[in-house]
């Protein structure tokens, strides 16, 4: 079952990479439409807001979108695809040998040695998540806004060794779509969060591991937004989104744990499947690890957090 963080990658896959890969020769950002009888390249791509469109049959869409309507296939069939293996290339700058696009620290690491939260960001972290401002600091979390006038939280992850790893931004501006509205078919505004390529965002706050006592529990939890709430209640905690995408050394970094410094684990599962799965997996590979449940009504630790302290106000 594919989760919600590996769909949002696919969404972020390059159109123009996907394009070729389906076999469409893309020249400056245009290629013959393969939706109708195109004999002058009508197709468009639009890297700013990783889509296409077609200005003469209207076909648009994104990354998932272009292979469910080139393909003929369900939307999960579409997701299998882009998540396959990709056909034999040459590696590209910024690709290492094995044509996996390289994450470049040093292009991000200067927004974060003086973090800054704008009004949006604060309203989203001290109003409604209640996260504690020394939280904030270790997390070295900061905002911009883009050309659209998005407001975006950029999350940085780093390794046990405080170095930079990857990054994600979450759209501040972002709302569920209702079963009112169509699906969103293109544009950033459309996107809650997003990973520059190569980006490894596997587990969140590694940092805080070296600080582990012998003995003292770790609490792992399903985002970013539980984890800080964890923090700010005084428990060490690191976020794993999805067990599916943990690479293998990470999965011995846990185990590790649990056998030389005696870590117990523990976890709030969100109260949906999604959560229930994510504990099953992560219970395979650490087998100490504690289930506990929220308290009635919460979706989420997060959410139990704040209400906890407005409770409190």
């Amino acid at each position: 079952m594919i989760d919600r963080i590996q769909i949002q990658r696919l969404r972020e896959l390059p159109i123009e990479e996907v394009a070729e890969r389906l076999g469409l020769e893309v020249k400056k950002h245009k290629c013959l439409c393969p939706f109708h009888d195109d004999k002058h390249p009508s197709l468009s791509f639009s890297r700013s807001r990783n889509s296409y469109r077609c200005f003469v049959c209207g076909a648009h869409g994104g990354p998932i979108d272009l292979v469910m309507n080139h393909q003929g296939k369900t939307f999960p069939e579409a997701c299998e695809w882009l998540g396959g293996p990709r056909p034999p290339q040459s590696p590209l700058k910024g690709e290492d040998g094995n044509g996996q696009v390289e994450f470049d620290p040093g292009r991000y690491a200067r927004f974060f040695e003086h973090p800054w939260l704008s009004p949006e960001a604060c309203r989203f972290l001290y109003d409604e998540r209640r996260i504690d401002p020394r939280v904030v600091s270790w997390c070295r979390l900061t905002s911009w806004t883009d050309r659209q006038g998005i407001h975006w939280l950029q999350i940085p992850y780093y390794d046990p060794k405080g170095q930079l790893i990857g990054l994600q931004s979450r759209n501040l501006d972002y709302q569920k779509p209702s079963s009112q509205k169509p699906p969103f078919k293109g544009g950033l505004e459309g996107l809650r969060f997003r990973f520059p390529r190569g980006s490894r965002c596997t587990i969140y706050n590694l940092q805080v591991l070296p600080l582990l006592r012998d003995g003292e529990p770790l609490y792992i939890t399903e985002g970013c937004s539980d984890c800080w709430a964890m923090l700010s209640s005084g428990h060490k905690a690191i976020a794993i989104p999805s067990a599916t995408l943990l690479l293998p050394h990470e999965s011995r970094t846990l185990q590790a744990l649990a056998a030389n410094r005696s870590t117990t684990f523990h976890m709030y599962p969100d109260r949906d499947l999604p959560g229930e799965q994510l504990f099953l997996q992560l219970r395979d590979i650490l087998p100490n690890l504690q289930h506990h449940h929220l308290p009635p009504g919460c979706k989420d630790y997060a959410e139990a957090w704040a209400r906890k302290l407005k409770t409190k106000n």
